[in-house]
């Protein structure tokens, strides 16, 4: 009666992915649906400065549901796939040396009312894959920006001017930094992050974006 009622309660339970609501592996992104995703061609996408700005993927179908179900509905658990999927990519660029993982912050304001920075959750999930250390305390965000995605590229530079603050004394002395975000539209928020570090005289830097919008 008792292993009755543990399968019982195994098959109640059991978790349907997220995507197609197979629960078949009882996961929430099967790995069917995991490789279905679409790795856009390896290389830089774009140049700021003469840093580096990749991305993984493109923001549609099954990748945009990832990021949209993390950010906004509470599917936290698609951080560690957001993860995998970027860390798949990244090891495909070859790129050497030891980084300081740093996300993109959010407005305090905003992390209290969302109840966490999706980007964070992402960054401990590609920490664990790649080793790299996370820093969470080297830049924030000290305004409270508008959403991006209605405005222009002219529109988001003035809505990021001065948004972001870095803490030179929590920079970790030898490590490169990796900037990640969930997507990467004109490169406006990344452009702003890299000009304040400059203005701190740090400059190796890589930025890295699961989706951009455009194919191309």
């Amino acid at each position: 009666m008792k292993d009755f009622l543990l399968g019982l309660l195994d098959w109640i339970y059991k978790k349907k992915c997220y995507f197609c609501k197979s629960s078949k592996e009882s996961v929430k992104m099967c790995s069917k649906c995991f490789e279905e995703l679409d790795f856009l061609p390896v290389g830089v996408n774009r140049k700021y400065k003469e840093v580096s700005i990749y991305c993984a993927g493109v923001y549609s179908k099954n990748l945009q549901k990832m990021i949209r179900g993390l950010k906004y509905h509470g599917q936290k658990e698609l951080a560690y796939y957001q993860a995998k999927f970027m860390w798949e990519y990244w090891q495909k660029l070859g790129l050497n040396g030891n980084y300081q993982i740093v996300p993109v912050p959010i407005f305090p304001k905003r992390k209290k009312k969302r109840k966490y920075n999706h980007m964070e959750l992402v960054a401990d999930e590609f920490s664990k894959l790649s080793g790299f250390e996370i820093n969470f305390d080297l830049i924030k965000r000290i305004k409270d920006t508008k959403p991006q995605y209605k405005l222009n590229k002219s529109q988001r530079m003035l809505n990021l001017s001065k948004a972001f603050e870095v803490n030179k004394d929590k920079y970790i002395s030898g490590k490169k930094i990796l900037i990640i975000d969930d997507i990467c539209t004109t490169g406006s928020t990344f452009e702003e992050m890299i000009n304040e570090f400059n203005k701190c005289g740090i400059y190796d830097i890589t930025c890295f974006a699961t989706t951009t919008p455009w194919e191309g």
